[in-house]
């Protein structure tokens, strides 16, 4: 049984209301239970090896003993702890098959959501981290020679590791076996820690590996504005990075709190990474953990010591390790309770893999004039293994900003096949660009017949990946040693497909999706009042909301753009010259609002609920002062609406029982929004215009 405390909840409805009344089981993505595509093998691992995520043994025990739930849903203590615990892992689940189907970044930014909630405890205070990656890419990088998206990039990275966890029985034993589980699989108990484990490390590590690329954006700008190719370097004005301290230091709470874990102290994160680091590769590779604390220490204030180049790698991961000691409480600026006993070795050997991901392994560590030095292995540091082959992997739907890299030709899409302990990767190309692949053949064939002078024709990726040379599975070969899952890469062309991207004209950026669904939830209980809510009012009101009741504000402020252009309207935070609306229309609220309903309907199903209104009908206990809250409560615990649907979703079906809808509840489908355009308009200065028409 995939959602165990769900199935609990479910049996206990049963015995206490004589009928099936649910929660409902989820569904699993229905490619087939031994599909070994990509889809089908990620979303497998988060439903059937991650049972009881997150789960709390002594809360349980308290809730049943006191008879009180500490469980969170549409408010506090409504439902089982394991129970909101089930119901988030679900809402992982579900964004991160939206996510494979689009690809879009604002899908991508759902499942960083889902990830922060679930282990940082809240996305609120750490959103900064994420959303400057996606801002200063979409902002910056136009100005960059090369440059291709990093924030969706790490999420199809997170993705891939998944897959791999899922189906390759040989990574899975190293990894086990590397952190003290039962190696292969014999032991369910085991097996579900171990992929809870997994879960959270991995994300930690490929969620996160790209983080510190502002740091080297930045650098690279001054570069580009030189038009400094790779010979030009170090010819042209470049910048360094100073008070690093600021970064690196350790305060009093993580210097003891690590003596704890190593038994060795440590001054500067630097000092900690290459301890971590040496401790896997010294020996194998041959280098003293002074070595590599040189080579960190150098890294940001010489570049060019490194061909005038910065490491987004090594920024990444002191980033990262600043965000964690704030959540944990161990940094001494922060404001979170101190919870020393949270940082684990685990946390160093995640924040050393995103280390050494880039150019710290190539030319730090790996790089020999002989060219003997061997190759990663899976059992030597699995997390680092593991996110250099999916970080190479995973070059397909890039969107490209730099202005050579908007020149290349890069794969589209990809279709993979796991299956065999082994992986097939065959990366499409864009049909329409055939006339560039040719173009591209016919001149490597004649450069051949020429006797191959000067430097040969290139079509990145393409001729990276189809060329006589492969060099593209040639660098992934010298970099990870693939015995135990033997790549294969092929090349196709096939039509493009940017349906499943939902690109509208509305546009803003990553920071005010945030305040977008912050505004939605606070538009029925300050409805009349939006010029004088306070803003931590707003905040506090949803953070005390579950994760499933977030995402739905979420996905409403997703949708937004979809409406919008249904009514020939965009929003953006920018002045443009054209009619600013203000309030719907009664047209316009009868297109949108059955486009929300469907929205509300397909979610809802997707996350287990079902039609009944059981809730409504129960017997009131005595003791009971507040029915309409004990009837919400019980709603939440039932996981049943008199609003949702069962059975098959079509869309005549759903606008069908949108028009059978009393007015009263057709209005709950429009009405916030238009209390959400003064909401919005106060605090995040985007406005809502409108097409002549």
């Amino acid at each position: 049984m995939a959602y165990t405390a769900l199935e609990k909840m479910r049996r206990i409805n049963e015995e206490r209301f004589g009928s099936d009344v649910g929660p409902a089981q989820p569904a699993l993505y229905n490619a087939g239970r031994n599909a070994f595509d990509l889809k089908s093998a990620a979303l497998r691992f988060i439903h059937e090896r991650c049972e009881n995520l997150r789960f709390d043994a002594q809360i349980e025990a308290e809730e049943e003993r006191t008879g009180c739930f500490r469980g969170t849903s549409i408010a506090q203590n409504q439902i089982p702890y394991n129970m909101q615990m089930d119901i988030n892992r679900l809402c992982l689940e579900r964004e991160l098959e939206r996510f494979i189907d689009s690809g879009a970044t604002e899908d991508a930014y759902n499942v960083f959501y889902c990830f922060m909630e679930i282990f940082f405890g809240s996305y609120g205070k750490s959103k900064r981290m994420v959303e400057l990656l996606g801002e200063f890419e979409a902002n910056g990088s136009a100005l960059l020679m090369k440059h291709r998206d990093h924030y969706s990039h790490s999420v199809y990275v997170f993705v891939l590791g998944l897959a791999i966890y899922e189906s390759n029985e040989n990574f899975r034993r190293a990894f086990n076996t590397f952190y003290h589980f039962e190696p292969d699989g014999n032991d369910p108990e085991q097996s579900r820690a171990a992929a809870n484990f997994f879960l959270e490390y991995w994300g930690l590590t490929s969620l996160f590996h790209d983080i510190g690329y502002p740091f080297e954006l930045s650098f690279e700008q001054v570069i580009s504005y030189f038009d400094a190719d790779d010979e030009m370097r170090g010819k042209s004005p470049y910048i360094s990075y100073r008070n690093m301290k600021a970064m690196t230091e350790l305060g009093p709470r993580e210097q003891e709190r690590l003596r704890q874990l190593y038994g060795k102290e440590f001054r500067t994160v630097n000092e900690l990474l290459s301890y971590s680091i040496f401790q896997k590769l010294g020996e194998v590779y041959g280098f003293s953990e002074d070595y590599l604390v040189k080579v960190l220490e150098e890294k940001p204030v010489s570049p060019e010591d490194f061909a005038y180049y910065m490491d987004h790698a090594y920024f990444s991961a002191l980033r990262l390790y600043r965000e964690l000691m704030n959540v944990m409480g161990l940094d001494s600026a922060s404001s979170s309770p101190a919870r020393p006993e949270a940082l684990q070795t685990a946390h160093i050997d995640a924040l050393s893999a995103i280390l050494l991901h880039y150019v710290v392994y190539r030319y730090s560590i790996a790089f020999s004039d002989e060219g003997n030095k061997p190759r990663l292995t899976m059992d030597l540091h699995p997390l680092s293994w593991l996110l250099m082959l999916c970080d190479e992997l995973q070059c397909w739907d890039r969107t490209a900003y730099g202005r050579n890299s908007r020149n290349e030709l890069q794969p589209m899409a990809v279709e993979f096949d796991f299956s065999g302990n082994r992986l097939v990767a065959r990366y499409q190309y864009d049909e329409d660009e055939q006339a560039k692949i040719d173009t591209y053949l016919w001149e490597y064939v004649a450069w051949k017949k020429a006797g191959k002078p000067g430097k040969a024709p290139e079509l990145k990726a393409y001729s990276d990946m189809a060329g006589e040379k492969k060099s593209f599975l040639r660098e992934i070969e010298l970099l990870v040693d693939l015995t135990g899952i033997p790549l294969i890469v092929v090349c196709d062309i096939a039509p493009v497909n940017r349906g499943s991207k939902h690109i509208y004209l509305s546009n803003s950026s990553f920071m005010h999706m945030h305040d977008f669904a912050l505004a939605l939830n606070a538009r029925t209980a300050h409805e009349g009042h939006e010029n004088e809510v306070d803003r931590s009012v707003m905040e506090a009101e949803f953070e005390a909301m579950s994760l499933e009741y977030k995402l739905y504000n979420i996905n409403q402020v997703k949708n937004f753009s979809r409406y919008l252009n249904a009514i020939h309207c965009f929003y953006t935070d920018r002045p443009v010259d054209f009619d600013m609306l203000t309030e719907f229309t009664p047209e316009q609220i009868r297109i949108i609002g059955p486009m929300e309903h469907e929205r509300w309907v397909r979610e809802h199903q997707a996350m287990g609920w079902r039609f009944g209104d059981a809730y409504e009908h129960v017997p009131v206990p005595a003791g009971i002062d507040n029915e309409r809250a004990w009837r919400k409560m019980l709603r939440e615990q039932m996981r049943c609406h008199k609003m949702a649907m069962d059975g098959e979703l079509t869309r005549e079906n759903i606008l069908r029982h949108y028009e059978d809808l009393p007015e009263a509840e057709k209005d709950k489908d429009w009405q916030p929004f238009n209390s959400m355009l003064k909401l919005v308009k106060r605090f995040d200065g985007l406005r809502i215009y409108q097409f002549a028409v």
